[in-house]
């Protein structure tokens, strides 16, 4: 899912993150505490792809990506790139099946698998903070 902020001249601050993503702008800056406060200090840094794209925050520990943050109608999207001993690492977690297999699934490139997840509540964030654990462990 694109992001609904493709204004190029605005790069996105808490007021037009909170009137796009609703009650979900909560959980965005929860999400953004607790993973600063497990694997911090973390970078935000906001990217504009273009105008079907928009502006998205990737998050950095270090020089290591972390994961990129588009955000959305009530909701945003989490894109995560795996490399090989974080998938068999998500393969051993207690993450549910379907994500598992959509990892194991996805096309393997240079950098990594895709794994693109929707987050509209705390369950969802949950699943987010236990990917980046993987993420940082392996």
């Amino acid at each position: 899912m694109p992001s609904i902020l493709t204004d190029k001249s605005r790069v996105p601050d808490d007021k037009s993150l909170g009137a796009a993503l609703g009650p979900a702008f909560r959980i965005w800056t929860d999400l953004r505490f607790a993973i600063d406060a497990a694997h911090g200090p973390v970078t935000p840094e906001w990217k504009h792809y273009g105008a079907k794209s928009g502006w998205t925050l990737k998050l950095l520990r270090g020089k290591r990506n972390l994961f990129f943050m588009a955000p959305g109608h009530d909701c945003f999207t989490i894109a995560f790139v795996f490399g090989d001993r974080a998938v068999d690492a998500v393969g051993k977690s207690n993450l549910p099946q379907n994500l598992i297999d959509e990892l194991r699934g996805a096309r393997r490139y240079a950098e990594g698998r895709g794994l693109r997840l929707e987050v509209r509540n705390k369950t969802a964030a949950a699943r987010v903070l236990k990917l980046v654990d993987i993420k940082v462990h392996n």
